[in-house]
């Protein structure tokens, strides 16, 4: 599994499970070159945010295309590994997730942390605001 577990999985309550799967499903997707099903586990809605050294930018369609941008090939992605560092339920619809990625790459290593607010949208957990250093 390309995702470390912080806890075991039997402490995990089913919302939580759900998100790691996600998660996992990205993580699998994203060593594949597949950004589209990469992209899955986001909300696809103008109201999406994401952060990074540029500062924040609106929607999917932005957020795709700047993913396609900057990792224009499986050289430049690489592969992804997850260390997810915590989960918090803010209420029951949402979930705060912090976690650091690692990409081994060809092209030069990177690291970073990331926080995720994830909002459960008609009973599917959609990662709604990214925030990745």
């Amino acid at each position: 599994m390309a995702v470390l577990l912080s806890t075991g999985l039997f402490a995990q309550n089913k919302e939580e499970q759900a998100i790691r799967a996600i998660l996992s499903n990205q993580t699998n997707a994203w060593n594949k070159g597949d950004l589209a099903s990469f992209m899955i586990g986001y909300w696809e809605n103008d109201s999406l945010v994401y952060v990074g050294k540029n500062g924040p930018a609106y929607g999917y369609a932005t957020t795709l295309n700047n993913y396609q941008k900057n990792y224009p090939d499986t050289s430049h992605m690489g592969k992804l590994k997850f260390e997810l560092i915590s989960f918090k339920p803010l209420n029951k619809d949402h979930y705060f997730v912090l976690g650091k990625f690692y990409l081994t790459r060809t092209v030069g290593n990177a690291s970073g942390y990331f926080t995720l607010l994830f909002k459960k949208i008609n009973g599917v957990w959609k990662v709604i605001a990214d925030h990745s250093s």
